[in-house]
């Protein structure tokens, strides 16, 4: 079976975060600012958390692996000790 392609338009809108939650930027904050507050454009500016209901369908475009090993001190490599 062939490899799965990655999303791309999806590749560049969505990040993960360190605890592995969707991430995503927010509309309405490209043009047209004048009218907007400076508080509301401030509030844009942050990034939000994908809503669990749109997480299953974001990640099934590719964006992400899988699984991810986060901490790599598990693995270590063998000692002379192991070698006997």
């Amino acid at each position: 079976m062939p490899k799965l392609k990655t999303h791309k338009g999806a590749a560049k809108r969505f990040r993960l975060t360190a605890t592995g939650k969707v991430k995503c930027g927010h509309a309405y904050a490209r043009h047209i600012l004048t009218k907007k507050s400076t508080k509301r454009k401030r509030h844009l500016d942050i990034d939000g958390i994908v809503k669990k209901a749109d997480e299953k369908e974001v990640r099934r475009m590719g964006c992400f692996p899988t699984v991810a090993i986060k901490d790599l001190s598990v693995v270590r490599s063998p000692s002379s000790t192991d070698l006997d």
